[in-house]
C-alpha cells in the first residue's frame, strides 16, 4: 500500500514539474519574440515576416525600389511598416527620392527626427487611401479620403492624373493594393 501511495505522489510531483517546465518554456519562447540571442530588440508584426512566394505588398515594393529609399526611411522612422502590409486594399501614392529632394532644404532631415514622428506619420498617411484603383479609374474622382483623415484632390491635366498636386508617373500592382509612383510629396493642408 505504501508503494502505491509513493508511486502516486511521485507521479503527481513529476506531472507538476513537467507542467511547470512547459510553462517556463512557453514564457521563454515568448520572450524570444522580443530579443534575439544577442539580447537586441527585434522588429515585430506582419511587416517583418518573410514570404518569398506571395505577390509583394506595397511596403515590399517600396523597399525593393532604389527610387524610394527616402520614403522607406520615413516609413521606418514613423513606425508605419505594419500599416502598409495589412490586407488592404491600399492605394499608396509613393513619392520618389527626387520628390523628397524638391522639398525645402532640411525638411526631410527635420521630419526624420524622433520628436517629429507624429508630424511625419500624418504626412505619410496622407499618401495612403483605401482602395485599389488604377490610374484611369481615378479620373472619375474629384477627391480622395486619405488615411490621415483628410481629403486630397484628384485632377486631370492633359490626360494625366494628379493627386494632391502630384502627378502619377507609374503604377505597380501589389498583393494588398497598388503603388502609384508620384513626382511630388503630397502635403496635408495646413491647419
Amino acid at each position: 500500500m505504501k508503494t502505491i501511495q509513493l508511486n502516486y505522489v511521485s507521479g503527481s510531483l513529476f506531472c507538476m514539474l513537467l507542467l511547470l517546465g512547459c510553462k517556463n518554456e512557453t514564457s521563454n519562447s515568448d520572450s524570444s519574440l522580443h530579443t534575439d540571442t544577442m539580447g537586441e530588440t527585434q522588429e515585430q508584426g506582419q511587416a517583418f515576416i518573410e514570404n518569398d512566394v506571395a505577390v509583394p505588398n506595397v511596403l515590399q515594393i517600396a523597399i525593393g525600389s532604389p527610387d524610394h529609399t527616402t520614403l522607406v526611411a520615413a516609413v521606418q522612422a514613423a513606425d508605419l511598416e505594419n500599416v502598409l502590409v495589412n490586407a488592404g486594399p491600399l492605394m499608396v501614392f509613393a513619392p520618389t527620392n527626387t520628390a523628397f529632394d524638391a522639398l525645402p532644404e532640411g525638411t526631410v532631415e527635420d521630419l526624420l527626427k524622433p520628436e517629429n514622428k507624429e508630424k511625419l506619420a500624418l504626412i505619410l498617411k496622407h499618401h495612403v487611401t483605401p482602395g485599389n484603383y488604377d490610374k484611369d479609374f481615378l479620373k472619375k474622382f474629384k477627391q480622395l479620403g486619405q488615411a490621415s483623415d483628410l481629403k486630397t484632390t484628384v485632377e486631370i491635366k492633359d490626360g494625366e492624373v494628379y493627386v494632391g498636386g502630384a502627378k502619377i508617373v507609374a503604377s505597380i500592382p501589389a498583393g494588398n493594393g497598388i503603388v502609384h509612383v508620384v513626382d511630388a510629396v503630397i502635403l496635408p493642408p495646413a491647419n
